[in-house]
């Protein structure tokens, strides 16, 4: 039975930018308790962007609120995006102001999210998934991709949720360059990434998202976090550093790593770009 149109609160982010249009954005509605799941997925497979998320009541001890995460097509476990852009909303719509640590309740369990000024940051949650990925599907995309066998340098899974694979380049070059067949790689998420050997602004690597749905992710929270576990876990990364999306999108995402001991946090900045009412 769907619920009773009533008026929520709305915001629409950019999350992983200073500045509004250069991130990824995301559509919050709050209040969200009474809406049923058929209700919630039509509403975001309506704003067709990357992921909407719908903040509930918690339902176990300690955490601060709920999230339920869409995809225009299916529901997620966690994503990281929507987890900043959702806690971002969350504080500017009444959360706990003087908090500097927040707990999201998710389908993968609770995300701790720390506040650091103007910048929110996620604790990684551990992989669901890591080690080789099998020569059919490793094919599979090599091909999809374009991509010479002399032109990667590692792969492995990388999936906390998602489902992310994750295929290390030689260069920036090399994942700018990538022109994917997302037929041929259709049900995939696949991640690309590689250190920039040049000073580029002061980042450090290049990452490239290509989702299962078929398109280019602007800027990934999720796959940037498992690429964290990644590249640190093998030493192909320093403890803190800054890694570049959306770059062949026209975008400027910037996504903060550092490690403190066994924790990884992955954080940016989110801006608001839409306040109001929406009626579901």
């Amino acid at each position: 039975m769907i619920a009773k149109t009533k008026t929520r609160k709305f915001q629409q982010v950019d999350v992983f930018s200073s500045q509004s249009l250069s991130g990824n954005p995301l559509a919050v509605v709050m209040d969200a308790d009474d809406l049923d799941t058929a209700t919630m997925a039509k509403f975001a497979n309506w704003t067709n962007l990357s992921e909407t998320t719908f903040l509930l009541k918690p339902t176990v001890p300690n955490a601060d609120y709920r999230v339920r995460i869409f995809t225009p097509q299916q529901e997620l476990p966690f994503a990281g995006h929507p987890t900043l852009g959702s806690c971002h909303a969350w504080l500017s719509l009444g959360g706990k102001q003087g908090r500097t640590e927040v707990i999201q309740q998710c389908d993968v369990g609770l995300i701790r999210i720390k506040r650091d000024g103007d910048t929110l940051s996620f604790l990684a949650p551990n992989l669901l998934k890591a080690g080789p990925i099998d020569n059919e599907i490793l094919k599979q995309i090599m091909d999809g991709l374009k991509l010479s066998p002399e032109m990667v340098v590692a792969t492995s899974w990388v999936d906390n949720g998602p489902g992310w694979m994750a295929l290390l380049l030689r260069s920036r070059d090399d994942v700018l360059n990538v022109h994917p067949d997302f037929r041929a790689i259709s049900g995939l998420r696949v991640g690309i990434v590689a250190p920039c050997s040049e000073d580029i602004a002061n980042v450090d690597f290049e990452v490239r998202a290509f989702t299962a749905a078929g398109f280019e992710d602007p800027v990934t929270g999720s796959l940037n976090a498992g690429l964290a576990k990644w590249l640190l876990s093998n030493n192909k990364a320093p403890s803190s550093y800054v890694a570049a999306q959306g770059t062949a999108l026209g975008r400027a995402g910037r996504i903060h790593v550092r490690q403190e001991a066994d924790d990884i946090w992955v954080g940016g900045n989110v801006t608001t770009c839409i306040e109001g009412v929406v009626a579901l």
